[in-house]
């Protein structure tokens, strides 16, 4: 069984998850940790509760879900795994954090490309590789079937979706891939989000006010 640990991290309140299981095997998601004491929080709650980090994901690379990419890849020795169709996103994100007055170093290992419907197994639990594309060029949502949630990153959030304004967004796009890769889960699933509170499928189809 996956259980979910969320932090919020950096000015820009992004949610960064650890998804770990019984056997102290765990994989993290979108790392957003900006400032050293961010990144000491994410160290200390994988070494208290006794952790093996095995898979370092990026749902899409907007510098507010990459800022930490670089400290765990370095401190556990992972490499960056993102869906092929972002690189060009992770390339631009530094840039993009001077741009927003948040410099940062980028991480800039070998990289592993994942394909949608990849299943990504973290010993005896799986990820299901989602396809959502609209918010970026080619963002991903990593799917527990077994413990009914998605970590949706910034494709759909409780009663909004992601923005469609910057390079490489879609609205039209977005709209089109929950509807498809998203609404068609199961009502119960849990949706963890990039930013705010989580929700599930059922009550955003029924309350979402952009896709109902």
């Amino acid at each position: 069984m996956l259980q979910v640990k969320s932090f919020v991290f950096s000015p820009i309140q992004e949610n960064t998850y650890i998804l770990y299981n019984e056997f102290k095997q765990c994989v993290i998601i979108d790392p957003g940790c900006y400032f050293d004491e961010e990144k000491e929080t994410l160290a200390a709650f994988i070494e208290e509760t006794g952790l093996t980090p095995q898979m370092l994901l990026n749902t899409h690379c907007h510098l507010d879900h990459v800022f930490g990419n670089k400290f765990v890849a370095e401190k556990y020795d992972l490499e960056l795994q993102i869906h092929e169709g972002e690189k060009p996103v992770l390339d631009f994100a530094t840039a993009s954090g001077l741009m927003y007055n948040m410099p940062f170093d980028n991480y800039a290992g070998e990289l592993q490309f994942l394909a949608e419907g990849q299943k990504l197994a973290i010993g005896e639990d799986e990820l299901e590789v989602l396809l959502v594309p609209g918010h970026s060029p080619a963002s991903l949502a990593f799917y527990s079937r077994k413990d009914q949630f998605v970590i949706s990153g910034d494709a759909l959030f409780y009663h909004s979706i992601g923005r469609t304004d910057l390079p490489g967004g879609d609205y039209k796009t977005l709209l089109k891939s929950i509807r498809e890769q998203l609404f068609t889960l199961d009502d119960a699933t849990k949706v963890f989000s990039g930013h705010g509170q989580a929700t599930t499928i059922g009550v955003e189809k029924k309350e979402n006010p952009f896709l109902t």
